[in-house]
């Protein structure tokens, strides 16, 4: 799957209320910003949907996703709650 893909890839939510960070075909976080909190999950694809869902971030993201910077998805990992 990552012929021309260098890790990791970063996208976004149009809404701006959830970020993602790829950083493998099998793996990824996100950053959800819900009632004004900030919260990090981290997912590992076991099963074919999740191996699937990731692929659709890295190839088909338009318009669900939208690309975006290692800088612009670190200031939001930075807003986190411990948890």
């Amino acid at each position: 799957m990552s012929n021309n893909i260098n890790f990791p890839q970063y996208r976004k939510y149009p809404n701006n209320k959830v970020f993602f960070k790829i950083i493998s075909e099998n793996e990824w976080e996100e950053v959800h910003h819900t009632a004004g909190k900030y919260t990090l999950h981290s997912f590992t694809a076991n099963i074919l949907p999740d191996r699937n869902y990731i692929k659709d971030m890295l190839y088909h993201y338009q318009p669900h996703w939208q690309p975006i910077t290692e800088t612009e998805y670190v200031s939001q990992k930075q807003k986190c709650v411990p948890k």
